[in-house]
């Protein structure tokens, strides 16, 4: 069988699993976020917080509960790193540095995992386990909680409330994240990956010096870092590592993980507005550009130039041979098509071209399917750009799901869709400008200018993967990437909820024989349309001084 057969079959297995948990995943979903049940467990969480359930928020206290959230998780994922060497189970590690410490407490708060340090030899059990896995199912948690808010919004009227962000972070914590997760890691152990609490230990004889390794909960955090589109690796060669990811068999259910939520929700919006359909046409659009970007990566990274890459069956630099060129171009377009970051290949040894889409997939803002909730919103946001365009084009108001669209809504989804763009651009020239982050890079030319677009676009749509080659453990990187990927986390939130809440408020708009059909194929398509265009014009300059003038010159 050909690689690219395997490949292909992989594929099919892949969305053959994804429609089967689609369905049933998708209800539950919506029958978890519009239940007024409280199990006892949830109960005895909102006794300790102090938080009242059935208390309906408006759009400003629902912002204020989920900053406030995230500032505490900051601070105390910060507080846990910085006294790692005097905690119990930091298998002899130092405590980490203010700068790293910052970099790191904001990537896993704002749902990045961006890593500028190596996990094996910097994090012990108690901040890995204690610290980064917790953050991994919350920072989930309450990117699918801004999302249903969202939906609220368009499934409400003349109301300004949005629900309790208190019990959805609880109730998405609690039903959804964490009953998959243990079926997973049950999975996932199974496959091969440790899990267990192992200090460091010596493995072999190499070169004349010692290998050590030590263990950890790795199949726990590994399933988590999945599902949740978290992305940060127990190890510093991340889903690479066989201890994290032994197998294809593990490589493609690590996958699944990946796609698994953020695709479903399609389901639970359409549930919870009644209308599957609207639902269906937003899934439409996210399987479009997934396929079409897997497809293409698959083409350029198959592609045969000379009698190297012949031989090897493609271009496998970075890529590892227990998956080869298609298990590692899967994984790739899924990690950077939703805010996961994960990495089974080192994407800066992609070809030119793939490379490009790695970076492209990011760009368009991770809404094919997106992370674990800001896939969703991101591309509800997009949808209502989508409509916009089509009332200029016949000179209509624009409608979305019987809302109008009008100058206060459109005014906040423009600023939704500015906010990263300016984030990676603004930083990416800052650091090209100044001598000093320059020094942080491996290679010079259009590849080294993409290391350091490829960090900036990673940390601002809090996607986290590295393009490798570039040193990010600097002052310089661990500030600025830092303070992206906060920026780029919660900036959107606010125009996301102020949005919610204006659509709530409104009272539903007939149905008239002038509406745009938001359910059908067409309109899909012109969503697609949109989003591709608006990448494009915004990236396309910095896209062609780096990957793409890199793709044509090889």
């Amino acid at each position: 069988m050909s690689s690219q057969v395997a490949g292909l079959l992989q594929l099919i297995a892949l969305i053959a699993a994804l429609a089967l948990a689609y369905r049933p995943l998708g209800d539950y979903m919506a029958r978890v976020y519009s239940s007024e049940k409280n199990y006892r467990p949830e109960k005895w969480i909102y006794k300790a917080i102090g938080a009242n359930p059935a208390a309906e928020m408006r759009w400003p206290a629902y912002l204020r509960g989920v900053l406030a959230f995230s500032a505490v998780s900051v601070l105390f994922l910060y507080l846990m790193q910085r006294l790692q060497g005097s905690l119990p189970g930091s298998l002899g590690f130092s405590s980490i540095d203010p700068d790293q410490a910052f970099n790191t407490a904001a990537s896993f708060v704002a749902n990045t995992n961006w890593q500028s340090y190596y996990g094996e030899q910097a994090m012990g059990h108690v901040v890995q386990t204690g610290g980064l896995a917790v953050q991994n199912f919350l920072s989930a948690a309450v990117g699918m909680a801004v999302a249903v808010a969202l939906v609220r919004g368009f499934a409400r009227s003349r109301t300004g409330e949005l629900g309790n962000f208190w019990a959805d972070l609880v109730r998405g914590t609690v039903r959804i994240l964490i009953p998959i997760s243990v079926i997973g890691a049950i999975v996932l152990v199974a496959c091969g990956a440790i899990q267990n609490f192992s200090g460091i230990h010596q493995v072999g004889q190499f070169m004349g010096g010692t290998q050590e390794w030590n263990g950890g909960a790795v199949a726990s955090q590994e399933v988590i870092k999945e599902l949740g589109t978290n992305g940060g690796g127990y190890f510093n060669a991340n889903s690479a590592h066989p201890f994290e990811n032994p197998n294809p068999l593990s490589n493609l259910f690590e996958v699944f993980l990946i796609l698994l939520i953020p695709f479903a929700l399609t389901r639970t919006f359409g549930r919870m507005v009644g209308s599957l359909k609207q639902g269906y046409a937003i899934l439409g659009a996210m399987a479009v550009i997934w396929i079409g970007f897997t497809a293409l990566m698959m083409w350029t990274e198959f592609a045969h130039r000379g009698p190297a890459f012949e031989i090897a069956g493609g271009a496998m630099e970075g890529k590892e041979t227990r998956f080869g060129i298609a298990g590692s171009s899967i994984f790739a377009v899924a990690t950077t098509l939703t805010s996961t970051g994960a990495v089974n290949s080192f994407h800066s040894s992609y070809t030119g071209f793939g490379g490009g889409i790695t970076m492209l997939g990011m760009q368009l803002g991770e809404i094919a399917p997106g992370g674990v909730g800001s896939g969703l919103y991101g591309m509800l946001i997009m949808a209502i750009i989508a409509v916009f365009i089509a009332g200029l084009m016949v000179g209509r108001t624009p409608e979305y799901l019987g809302k109008k669209i009008g100058t206060r809504q459109i005014k906040l989804a423009a600023c939704y869709i500015l906010v990263t763009p300016a984030l990676v651009l603004g930083f990416t020239a800052v650091a090209m400008a100044l001598p000093t982050p320059a020094d942080s890079m491996t290679n010079s030319g259009a590849h080294g200018f993409s290391e350091i677009l490829y960090a900036y676009t990673s940390g601002a749509n809090n996607n986290g993967s590295a393009f490798a080659g570039l040193n990010a453990d600097t002052q310089w990187f661990n500030t600025t990437i830092g303070i992206a990927m906060l920026l780029g986390r919660f900036l959107p939130m606010v125009f996301v909820l102020a949005l919610a809440g204006s659509l709530a408020e409104q009272k539903p708009v007939p149905e008239t024989a002038g509406t745009l059909r938001t359910d059908k194929p067409l309109y899909a398509g012109l969503l697609v349309g949109t989003i591709l265009i608006i990448t494009g014009l915004t990236y396309f300059p910095a896209l062609a001084l780096g990957p793409l003038a890199e793709g044509l010159a090889s």
